[in-house]
């Protein structure tokens, strides 16, 4: 309360003007205080109308007062000052050069608190009061201060203005709207600001409408790369093991032919050592019977040598040294040879291998909302080589011009049984698997179904087992019967039956599209959905004589 009273005298004992302590304080008769000098500069730019008025109260003087100085007033204030109470408002209430200044403030102004529409002038707390305790000022439109005020004045006329032309789209003031814009479409300022107020809801619904669509985007977003970073994590995890097996695999292998090796070395080199070893023996045995026959061959009675001579000269039977061949040192060439054959098939699987897996991380890609193309040179830049696989087509197909192009014969082929092999209907896939974006071309005579499939769709079976379009994995375009097939759901395509078809697929985004290709591409059927394995392209056929090709795209 003690602090609230000082408050109070502050108030009472400063000048409205300066808002400082009041210096040589006069009264004037409203009963308002102010320093002497703030009064007479607030006059002094009165003088050129001849009327003078309180900055207070406004209450108006038709001659100018004469300022006595209220020494009662003084001494109070001079006693106030030996107290210590100081009424100068802190340096951060005064105007900078980014603030709005008071207009009313002499001397070192102060920040501006409100500007006044009707009095085009901005004032500070101390002069706001009066529009909020006089009657008149309590009518005027007080906004945020703006430095702005004077453009609110008309060139011309040197009027307010606050009428609007929507003829020309401008701000005009009354006496523009009886002159220079003489029968234009005018309004009120506050009409249409009203009107475009309207509109500027609707304009931010707009914009707070697409907030919340970007933000959804930046959650879908943000759990994209949360999906991209655990997808890339349990790919490398899972590729490792599959490299550590396959690592582990070879090393076993190597590990089974150093053995083999290793044992038949210890086996071949076995013999060989007995062999010599008899060799030796015989060796022995022949170097004793040689010393016996040359003691015989010195024996000087003739009947001893001859009695003698047939033990001694006879000899056991000899090692057969015919069967000892003796090779140049390729022993285990063979297998060195064997192995360097199968590196060279290892090497070759992995290059043909390895650019598929290379196709597929190049093809992981975030959907930013990647358009469809609009014309067929766009869909062009997707365009894939593709032939078909001998192991699928039916036997009585035929198959021709590299595996582009399929025919449906009266006779059956000579293809070697394969389990991938359509043995019930005539139908046959594509070699290559398809993910990401890509874009063919078919040409057909008679009728076919063109169709994409997973892989494991069955070769045998009823026709809704592994009919192209009869189940969840097959989608086909009959292009004799003009309709589009899926999980043996059939859906007409208007138009006539097309000679030539492109088909778009954009993995991803599970987005297949059928376009009939001329001159234009026109749209015949689209698919969205999500696709769980990667596809094969499929032809399909009724009758004999049918056939179907890819189209060799420039």
């Amino acid at each position: 309360m003690e602090q609230k009273g000082v408050q109070l005298d502050r108030e009472t004992f400063s000048c409205s003007i300066c808002l400082d302590l009041l210096k040589d304080p006069v009264t004037l008769p409203c009963g308002h205080n102010y320093c002497m000098e703030c009064i007479k500069v607030h006059w002094d730019g009165q003088d050129r109308t001849g009327v003078y008025s309180c900055p207070q109260c406004r209450k108006r003087f038709t001659l100018r007062p004469v300022l006595v100085k209220n020494t009662m007033l003084a001494a109070l204030v001079e006693e106030l000052k030996k107290t210590g109470l100081q009424a100068a408002p802190a340096d951060h209430c005064y105007a900078g050069p980014e603030d709005v200044a008071c207009d009313v403030c002499t001397g070192r102004k102060l920040k501006a608190v409100k500007s006044c529409l009707f009095c085009l002038a901005s004032y500070c707390e101390k002069h706001l009061q009066p529009h909020y305790d006089v009657a008149p000022f309590k009518k005027h439109k007080l906004v945020n201060p703006s430095k702005k005020l004077q453009e609110n004045i008309c060139s011309l006329h040197d009027e307010v203005m606050k009428m609007f032309c929507r003829t020309d789209r401008q701000i005009i003031c009354s006496l523009c709207s009886v002159d220079e814009h003489k029968d234009h479409d005018t309004v009120s300022a506050a009409a249409e600001r009203t009107e475009r107020q309207r509109e500027l809801e609707g304009s931010r619904g707009n914009v707070q409408q697409k907030i919340q669509d970007r933000q959804k985007d930046v959650k879908l977003l943000q759990q994209e790369v949360e999906d991209i970073n655990q997808s890339a994590e349990k790919t490398l995890e899972g590729n490792e093991k599959l490299f550590t097996q396959l690592m582990s695999l070879l090393q076993e292998r190597s590990r089974d032919v150093k053995q083999e090796v290793r044992s038949q070395q210890e086996t071949q080199v076995s013999r060989v050592k007995e062999l010599q070893e008899k060799l030796e023996q015989e060796i022995a045995e022949l170097k004793r019977k040689d010393a016996e026959l040359e003691q015989l061959s010195h024996t000087e009675d003739h009947n001893e040598f001859l009695h003698n001579y047939p033990s001694v000269s006879a000899l056991s039977e000899p090692t057969d040294s015919s069967s000892i061949h003796i090779r140049p040192l390729t022993y285990f060439q063979d297998v060195t040879a064997a192995v360097s054959e199968v590196r060279d098939k290892l090497q070759q699987v992995l290059d043909e291998e390895w650019k598929k897996i290379s196709v597929s991380v190049k093809e992981v890609d975030v959907l930013l909302s990647q358009p469809e193309p609009k014309t067929r040179a766009g869909f062009l830049r997707y365009s894939r080589e593709i032939t078909l696989d001998p192991n699928t087509v039916n036997g009585r197909m035929l198959l021709s011009d590299g595996n582009r192009k399929v025919t449906v014969m009266d006779q059956n082929q000579s293809y070697s049984d394969h389990p991938d092999r359509f043995s019930e209907w005539f139908q046959v896939l594509s070699r290559q698997s398809l993910t990401g974006r890509c874009y063919f071309e078919v040409g057909r005579s008679g009728g076919v179904d063109v169709a994409v499939a997973y892989k494991n769709i069955n070769r045998t079976g009823s026709w809704k087992e592994s009919g192209f379009g009869c189940n969840n994995k097959s989608w086909s375009l009959d292009c004799s019967n003009n309709s589009f097939q899926y999980n043996n759901i059939k859906t007409p395509v208007s138009g006539p039956p097309p000679s030539r078809v492109g088909v778009y697929l954009d993995h991803s985004a599970g987005t297949l599209s059928f376009y009939s290709v001329s001159e234009t591409m026109t749209l015949l059927h689209r698919v969205h959905t999500t696709f769980t394995q990667p596809f094969h392209v499929g032809f399909g056929f009724d009758f004999v004589g049918n056939s179907a090709e890819f189209c060799k795209l420039k």
